[in-house]
C-alpha cells in the first residue's frame, strides 16, 4: 500500500513538472534545429573579424568591444520555392522574440527592411543583444551579440568602434547576400 500511495505521488510529481516545464522553442534551440535546415545560413563572428584591435579607439569604446565575446547569425535566403517556409520560419522567429524575457531596445522600419532590436538581462547588465531584420523579398537575419555586462551606451560605443576599424568584408559576403547586396 505504501509502495502505490509512493508510485502515485512521484507519477504526480514527474507529470505536474512536465506540464510546467515550457513548450516554447528557445532561440538557442531554434539557431541549432535551423542550422540543419538548407534554406539556412548559419556562422559565428568571432570580435577578432572586426578587426578592431589595430584601431585607435577611445576607452568607452575599447570597453565596449571587450563587453562582446562573439555575433551568431542565421540568415534565412528566400527564394520562389521556399516562400512558404520562410512564413513559417518568420512566424516562429517573431513568437520566440515575443516572449517577456526579451526587452525591446528598438524598432527597425526603414526602406531597406523591418525588425526588433531585443535584449536579455538588465539594463545596466546586458548579456544578449538580438538583432532581427527582415525584408520579405530576400529574407531574414537574425543576429545573437553574446557578451557580458554590456550596456546599451556600449552599442553605439561598439558601432563607432566598427566604423574606425578594417572589417574583413570577405568574412561577411554570405550575410550580404541574404538581402541582395
Amino acid at each position: 500500500m505504501k509502495n502505490s500511495i509512493k508510485n502515485i505521488a512521484a507519477a504526480l510529481i514527474l507529470v505536474v513538472s512536465l506540464a510546467s516545464c515550457s513548450s516554447s522553442q528557445s532561440l538557442q534551440e531554434y539557431y541549432v534545429d535551423s542550422s540543419e535546415n538548407s534554406n539556412f545560413l548559419s556562422f559565428d563572428i568571432p570580435t577578432s573579424i572586426l578587426n578592431i584591435a589595430g584601431a585607435n579607439l577611445t576607452a568607452e569604446e575599447k570597453k565596449a568591444v571587450e563587453s562582446i565575446k562573439k555575433l551568431n547569425v542565421l540568415a534565412f535566403k528566400k527564394t520562389g520555392e521556399n516562400s512558404v517556409s520562410y512564413n513559417a520560419e518568420k512566424l516562429k522567429v517573431n513568437n520566440i522574440l515575443d516572449n517577456k524575457k526579451f526587452t525591446q531596445l528598438m524598432k527597425i522600419n526603414s526602406k531597406f527592411a523591418k525588425g526588433v532590436v531585443k535584449y536579455i538581462g538588465n539594463e545596466d547588465a546586458i548579456d544578449e543583444v538580438i538583432i532581427y531584420g527582415h525584408r520579405d523579398k530576400e529574407g531574414f537575419a537574425l543576429i545573437r551579440v553574446i557578451g557580458k555586462d554590456m550596456n546599451p551606451a556600449d552599442l553605439g560605443q561598439l558601432i563607432r568602434a566598427m566604423e574606425k576599424s578594417d572589417i574583413n568584408e570577405g568574412a561577411l559576403k554570405g550575410l550580404g547576400s541574404v538581402f541582395g547586396q
